[in-house]
């Protein structure tokens, strides 16, 4: 027992260490993981005991990943993602399938190895690029919104995927009768779950959600307990379907956003053993058969996907700059795709040598596809000349046209602190605004109120041309990404005439980066804010202040 815990010790530790140095490199955790599964596994450092425990651990890890997706997905979910998210979600899916599948047969593999990489490859990660988006300020962008829709519709495809998958024993074979078998249970067992969630599970959850331990112990038992049931004889499912079934079966009451913060932090431990026993499988020794499969599939992911996702959009009406935002989010295959792969080998549909070839191909995506979502304006502006292939006549992403004003204010970013400005600079009323979003709600309502409104992205040398930057008066960017801010004064700086510029930064490095640029003011909220509370505690009657303030706030908060 005390060599398991000092092994898993070191795993833990080394994973910890690795995942320092590709958080610095801005790289996902999961390339830590695997990396330490190879450390300690093909490269011999360590020669570990107990890989019996350990596998067991990565498959309550997989558990504990299906319940969790279980309770925060929601069929409900599929009506909010909009028509233009399930067109894409599934057209991409089938032709990233299908091409993928010939290049495996072209490669000289069999039919069902080629049909597990297949679709293993359709799979794009929501964790890496909800982070990134979220990084860089762009999940209420359109390109994410459609972005977040079509990986939500690729999570269902995946779920189904696996549960037949899970339906399968270990070397028996693919025939019609066994789909047959499999939808019958599949379809049981939605229908137990959906009337369980309904009038089953929230009684029981509502009864001890006042005790956080109870609630705790009981969401493990449930996930655990499921589990186990699903994956009796009797039903033949695998324990990781009874995870997802048992967390879809909590998704519905109350305490579900409660349950998945608890369940989080053992979820990711769980789950960094699964990503390690992954590397530790890792064929080093017998590399050279997949390295050259490895590479061709490396490629049709980092440039195939985008290219099927930017003919979509294209034929939907979007312009070229969304498509290929929206296509970078799929340049790169997903934990479901090393699930799908791990349940072939483990009831003996695909050998470990796929599973090598799988892992090294998200390897290699992961890392190339981190940097090409984290610079998608730059390879924008360098790709543009070569993207009008991609955009249609018929254009459906619309831009109001800007008649052409002078010694204007341009007000970048109306969310939060862009909305007060925007309703002080309204009270002039002599005073000509621009807006310019990428929230296409907000551009919406803007102008609906009939002001004029641009949706885009200030680095966008179009929208900059379309604001009239260069004969404005005064801008005013409340968007706190960096890279824009930078890209929006050097733009300033080759203006004959240049206009006032008021940033917003959320650290005091950034904000003196950008005074060194040439802003003329940059808004730190925390200072900003201390000054403001400041001024309110001077005031004679500054509870009554204070109340004035709170009624005015208080409705914002909710909005």
């Amino acid at each position: 027992m005390g060599e398991i815990f000092f092994e898993i010790t070191i795993i833990v530790c080394l994973a910890a260490f690795f995942s320092f140095i590709f958080r610095f490199f801005r790289q996902p955790p999961i390339l830590a993981y695997i990396l330490t599964g190879i450390v300690l596994g093909p490269l011999g450092l360590l020669n570990l005991q107990g890989q019996e425990v350990l596998v067991s651990l990565a498959e309550i890890g997989i558990t504990l990943l299906l319940f969790m997706l279980g309770l925060e997905l929601k069929f409900s979910e599929l009506k909010s993602v909009g028509k233009a998210s399930v067109i894409i979600g599934l057209v991409q899916i089938i032709f990233t399938s299908l091409v993928g599948y010939f290049i495996c047969i072209v490669l000289g593999f069999s039919q069902i190895t080629s049909v597990y990489v297949g679709v293993a490859l359709t799979f794009s990660s929501t964790i890496i690029i909800v982070k990134l988006l979220s990084d860089k300020k762009d999940l209420n962008s359109l390109y994410g919104k459609i972005s977040i829709g079509f990986l939500l519709v690729q999570d269902f495809i995946a779920i189904i995927a696996l549960i037949f998958l899970s339906g399968f024993s270990s070397g028996e074979s693919v025939s019609y009768v066994t789909f047959i078998i499999l939808i019958l249970k599949a379809t049981a067992l939605f229908v137990a779950v959906i009337l369980a969630s309904k009038y089953l599970v929230p009684g029981m959850v509502n009864r001890i959600a006042h005790s956080h331990e109870t609630l705790f112990l009981f969401s493990i038992a449930w996930a655990f307990g499921i589990s186990a049931l699903v994956s009796s004889s009797f039903i033949g499912f695998s324990i990781e379907i009874g995870g997802f079934l048992a967390g879809l079966s909590l998704a519905n009451s109350i305490e579900s956003s409660q349950i998945a913060t608890k369940i989080r932090p053992l979820r990711d431990f769980f789950i960094t053993i699964f990503f390690v026993t992954l590397g530790m499988r890792m064929l080093i020794s017998n590399f050279s058969p997949i390295l050259i499969p490895g590479i061709i599939l490396s490629s049709f992911i980092l440039i195939g996907n985008p290219l099927i996702v930017m003919v979509i959009m294209g034929v939907l009406g979007y312009r070229k700059r969304t498509g290929l935002l929206t296509g970078l989010t799929v340049a790169q295959i997903s934990e479901f795709s090393l699930i799908v792969i791990y349940m072939g080998n483990r009831i003996g549909h695909v050998s470990d040598d796929v599973v090598s070839l799988v892992t090294f191909v998200g390897a290699i995506t992961f890392v190339v596809s981190t940097y090409m979502i984290i610079n998608g304006n730059r390879l924008y502006r360098v790709l543009s000349p070569y993207l009008g292939l991609f955009e249609r006549n018929k254009i459906k992403e619309k831009r109001m046209s800007v008649q052409p004003f002078e010694d204007h204010a341009v007000l970048i970013g109306a969310r939060r602190t862009g909305g007060q400005i925007l309703e002080a600079l309204l009270k002039d009323e002599n005073r000509k605004i621009v807006v310019v979003d990428f929230d296409p709600y907000i551009v919406e309502d803007l102008q609906e109120d009939k002001i004029t409104t641009l949706y885009g992205d200030i680095s966008d040398p179009e929208i900059q041309e379309l604001a009239g930057i260069a004969k404005a008066k005064l801008i005013i960017s409340t968007v706190s990404d960096m890279e824009d801010n930078i890209l929006l004064l050097k733009a300033i700086k080759n203006l004959k005439k240049k206009p006032k510029v008021i940033l917003l930064a959320l650290e005091k490095h950034e904000a003196v980066e950008l005074y060194k640029e040439g802003a003329d003011y940059v808004i730190l909220p925390h200072i900003a804010g201390g000054h403001h509370i400041a001024k309110i505690l001077l005031d004679k009657d500054y509870m009554k202040l204070i109340e004035r303030y709170k009624e005015k706030e208080m409705p914002l908060l909710f909005d």
